[in-house]
């Protein structure tokens, strides 16, 4: 099972390799990609092997693991990635290099792992987004997610303060189920009604 390779429409969606690098380099080096994300871009081509290590190579070593490589079936060459983890959260992530923005391939890989992971029982999936990249809000609405509650983090290890945005999207007809964790877990937390 592991990470079976999804196609759609346009795209690829596969396990990143040994391979690709230099395209994961390319990924999580941009500043502008990566400012909304938790870790600091990528300086050089030693931290993006360090990175292929331990955020892919470990996750593929797992007995599941949703974690793409978005590939434009053109190349079959990673523009971005795009994840579901399996902890309790069950979190939805993505990036895209920014000059594959505004075509909707993120909501198009979207859907299509989502329909993987409902496929493979997983009951719902939760995306928290940075009150200030009102953008990523736009793929969670877009792909079936609803708003549930906004909530303050002091982030790491930028260690700045943000205000998230949590959406869910329940995939197992338990529509009134909201995971709580991080509102119990934030001191500052409340509900936006103007979303």
């Amino acid at each position: 099972m592991n990470t079976p390779t999804i196609e759609t429409q346009r795209l690829i969606l596969r396990k990143f390799t040994q391979e690709d690098l230099e395209a994961i380099y390319e990924i999580y080096s941009d500043e502008e990609v990566n400012r909304f994300l938790p870790w600091f871009p990528l300086k050089n081509r030693e931290e993006a092997a360090l990175f292929f290590r331990e955020r892919y190579a470990a996750k593929y070593a797992e007995p599941q693991a949703y974690a793409y490589a978005i590939c434009l079936k053109e190349d079959n060459y990673p523009i971005g990635y795009i994840k579901v983890d399996l902890e309790e959260h069950h979190d939805f992530g993505y990036g895209l290099r920014k000059e594959f923005w505004h075509r909707g391939i993120v909501t198009e890989a979207g859907n299509a792992v989502i329909a993987q992971v409902q496929k493979d029982g997983l009951p719902f999936i939760t995306a928290t987004h940075d009150r200030n990249n009102p953008r990523s809000g736009g793929v969670m609405r877009n792909v079936g997610m609803k708003y549930q509650y906004s909530y303050e983090e002091q982030w790491q290890p930028k260690d700045i303060l943000v205000t998230f945005r949590m959406y869910q999207l329940n995939l197992d007809g338990k529509d009134d189920r909201v995971y709580r964790k991080y509102w119990e877990n934030s001191a500052v937390r409340f509900i936006e009604t103007d979303l």
